[in-house]
């Protein structure tokens, strides 16, 4: 088992490392930055997301939240009863499927722009070429990666390349924001992280 365990986390590894790094990156952080620190109404970050791709989404919000970027997590289903309302004009929408064919993603999308037009969509995604890539305004490419489930079935390389690239995007924004250790303090009070920030307040 340990050699099995050794070549998993090597899969995932080079997973990692075979992210494809391109401009969009950069495009993604400014429009983020653009929408939810600069523009007047100020914007937040919506994230999206079905399954375990919604996990990791929600994921992807609290982390934005705890480090200066007002986010929220949508569950696509809740959004068609009612939810939907929270989408506002300079909001941006961040929306995770990793084949990108999921269906209530993609109707998010257009009830979306039923609100709001011109509302801005960036895509975490495994393909280039899917629905909903076409519908975004910049596409984050996981690469296109084989699970390494051993039914090639269950998400696991898929999310692990998600989570990497919502990490990216945080650190990123952080820099781009100049984001200190005060401010880190005075959103995160408790907790282990509370006690050793409570210092910089």
């Amino acid at each position: 088992m340990e050699d099995s365990i050794k070549e998993l986390i090597q899969k995932e590894v080079e997973a990692i490392n075979n992210i494809p790094i391109d401009y969009s990156f950069g495009l993604a952080v400014d429009r983020i930055r653009n929408k939810v620190h600069s523009l007047a109404p100020c914007g937040k970050v919506i994230l999206s997301g079905m399954g375990k791709a919604g996990q990791v989404a929600n994921n992807i919000a609290t982390t934005f939240c705890s480090t200066g970027t007002p986010a929220i997590y949508l569950h696509p289903s809740e959004a068609q009863h009612g939810d939907l309302g929270i989408i506002q004009r300079n909001d941006i929408l961040i929306l995770l499927s990793n084949s990108g064919e999921t269906r209530e993603i993609l109707e998010l999308i257009q009830l979306s722009q039923n609100l709001h037009k011109s509302i801005s969509i960036i895509s975490i995604t495994g393909k280039k070429e899917s629905s909903l890539a076409k519908k975004s305004d910049i596409i984050l490419h996981t690469g296109d990666c084989e699970e390494i489930c051993p039914l090639g079935l269950t998400p696991t390389i898929s999310t692990t390349l998600m989570t990497v690239i919502g990490d990216i995007l945080v650190v990123e924004l952080m820099k781009k924001i100049k984001f200190s250790k005060q401010d880190y303090a005075k959103r995160h009070h408790s907790g282990y992280l509370g006690k050793i920030t409570k210092g910089y307040l």
